[in-house]
């Protein structure tokens, strides 16, 4: 079986302030928990792993959405305990678009208000012989 077409990526070094919890590790074990129990594709469509460090330390905890030739999405201030289903039907939603473009307003409850980036699929141009990456 060849590797998932799309990734979902939790910091696991984020903190909430003043303490020395590390939610993306109970992160990663529930939204990998609820995948398995959603028993649909989005089983075959993903990869969860975790990451030493997004730079999202002011709103932990961070997850990203990426795939190959689609936007990727930063959200913060993201909670193991209330954001799960949030996070599925977005998965869902991310796996069914061509580019991974979408606005606000079409993301899932929290993911409405905690995106802290969305950066569009690189694209490779030539221009006058010369290849750059945009």
């Amino acid at each position: 079986m060849g590797q998932p077409p799309q990734k979902i990526t939790i910091c696991t070094s984020c903190r909430h302030k003043g303490s020395n919890c590390r939610p993306g590790y109970e992160l990663i074990a529930k939204l990998r928990a609820a995948i398995a129990a959603a028993g649909d594709s989005i089983t075959d469509e993903f990869e969860i792993s975790g990451v030493a460090c997004m730079a999202g330390c002011d709103r932990p905890c961070t997850v990203a959405y990426h795939g190959t030739r689609k936007a990727t999405y930063l959200f913060g201030d993201i909670e193991a305990d209330t954001d799960i289903d949030d996070l599925m039907a977005f998965a869902r939603q991310y796996a069914q678009m061509d580019d991974g473009w979408c606005s606000s307003v079409d993301r899932p409850g929290k993911l409405r208000t905690s995106t802290l980036a969305r950066v569009p699929a690189a694209i490779i141009a030539l221009e006058d012989s010369n290849v750059r990456a945009s």
